[in-house]
Order: structure tokens, then C-alpha cells, then sequence
């Protein structure tokens, strides 16, 4: 092999080392999705839920939120905490079977949530927390269906329902899986009225929580990908430097 030929094949290298790396630097973002934090919460009891949205375009900002609840399994309290710069519309809707809470009967409950006025830039993400309860002990999982505006009228729909097993849909719909008491490792909400309205004016905690996980994930995959490059990089200049010393031998 000539010197040209092999200086071609090194760059060559290269060139497949960089793109390699690249690819997985760019995982990250491809694959977050409109998710709620923490993703489990105890049956029968209260609790404090963060809808996270990553902003997954370059060029156009979410400037609305939707959420609709699930409708087999109705919740008498839904109360969103303030986001500062986005205006929150709850609506309601009449149930067919009236739940009894605390000794009330509630004829009706949240059905949809909607956040507007703000934005979230290319690059960021936005959490929505939410005071939820009671959840309910016949179930092992509440699905919500999402959907996501963005400043160029592009409407995302996170509504795919997942298949155990199989691939994970495109736009799967955020779930909040249900566990039996004490399998959260958390302690146990109080479930009268007063301490869910405390939870909801104090309870920020677990969005920030749950920002900190998200960002360590994204920073694991974007130093995934400096790896990848740096091994691309490495591989490449061992093949001239070996290219070389067989030259001048």
C-alpha cells in the first residue's frame, strides 16, 4: 500500500471516528420525551407529579401544554402549583359515577390541564407540577395523553400507547405507574383536604428532583459522546502513526 493510500485510509478514519461520536453526543436529546416525575406513585394516596417537557426542536419554541387526564380513573383533586410566565386553565368535567371523598361526593373532576404564555427554548425543558389524588387502588396505572405547541404551529402528539416488550412508540403517552404502600421508599401524603392543599402550595420539591435526574441522564449521554469521539480521534492517529513507521521501514 502506497503512502497516499494509506494517508486516504487514515482520514478516512477519522472522518468515521468524528461521525461515530457525534451520533452519540445527539442521543441524548433525541430521546426525551413528554414524561411525569417521578414516574411511580403509592395506590390510595396523594401526590406531588411534575409533567416534563423537553423542547426537542432547533428552531421553534412549546409555547402550550395540554394534558388530559385518564378517564377511567377519575381523580377528585387536581391542583397545579404556579409556573412563573405560564397561565394555567384547569376544566372539569360532570362523571357518570360521583366518587366520595372524605365523606363529599364529588359529581365532577379535572379532566384537562392546559399551560400557555410561556416559552420553552430550543434546549431547554419545563416542568409543570401538579397536586394529584386520591389515585386509585384498582389500578396499575394512570395513562395521560399530552400535546405539545410549538411557535411554528407544529403540534406534537404524546398520546402512543406502549407495548410491554415491544417497541417503544414514537410518541409514547406519559404514565405514572401506581405501586402498593411503602414502595416508593417515600413516606405516605396525609389525605385530607388541608395537607393536599399545603402539598400543592409547598411541594415543589419533587420537580427539582426530578430536573436533577433528567440532567444527569442527558449529561451521561453527551459525555458518552465526547468519549466517542475522542476514541474515533485516538483510533485514527494510530493508523498514521502506524502507517508511517511501516513507510519508513
Amino acid at each position: 500500500m502506497t503512502s497516499s493510500r494509506r494517508l486516504r485510509t487514515a482520514r478516512t478514519s477519522l472522518v468515521g471516528g468524528i461521525a461515530a461520536g457525534s451520533l452519540l453526543l445527539l442521543a441524548g436529546p433525541a430521546f426525551a420525551h413528554v414524561s411525569v416525575q417521578p414516574g411511580t406513585a403509592e395506590k390510595g394516596g396523594y401526590s406531588t407529579i411534575a409533567v416534563k417537557v423537553p423542547n426537542e426542536k432547533d428552531n421553534a419554541s412549546t409555547v402550550k401544554v395540554e394534558l388530559s387526564l385518564d378517564p377511567k380513573h377519575p381523580l377528585a383533586s387536581v391542583m397545579p402549583q404556579a409556573v412563573p410566565g405560564w397561565e394555567v386553565k384547569v376544566e372539569k368535567t360532570k362523571l357518570d359515577k360521583p366518587l366520595q371523598m372524605h365523606g363529599k361526593t364529588i359529581e365532577e373532576a379535572v379532566s384537562k390541564v392546559t399551560w400557555t404564555g410561556g416559552k420553552i427554548e430550543p434546549g431547554q425543558f419545563q416542568q409543570f407540577p401538579l397536586s394529584v389524588g386520591q389515585l386509585p387502588t384498582d389500578a396499575d396505572e394512570l395513562v395521560f395523553k399530552a400535546l405539545q405547541t410549538y411557535s411554528d404551529d407544529d403540534v406534537v402528539r404524546w398520546i402512543d400507547a406502549s407495548t410491554p416488550g415491544g417497541h417503544e412508540a414514537e410518541h409514547p403517552a406519559p404514565v405514572l405507574k401506581l405501586v402498593a404502600k411503602g414502595s416508593t421508599g417515600t413516606t405516605p401524603a396525609k389525605t385530607d383536604d388541608k395537607a393536599d392543599k399545603d402539598k400543592a402550595g409547598k411541594d415543589s420539591g419533587a420537580g427539582t428532583t426530578a430536573a436533577e435526574k433528567s440532567s444527569g441522564s442527558d449529561t451521561t449521554a453527551r459525555v458518552l459522546g465526547v468519549v466517542g469521539i475522542v476514541v474515533g480521534v485516538a483510533g485514527a492517529v494510530f493508523g498514521v502513526v502506524a502507517g508511517r513507521r511501516r513507510s519508513a521501514a
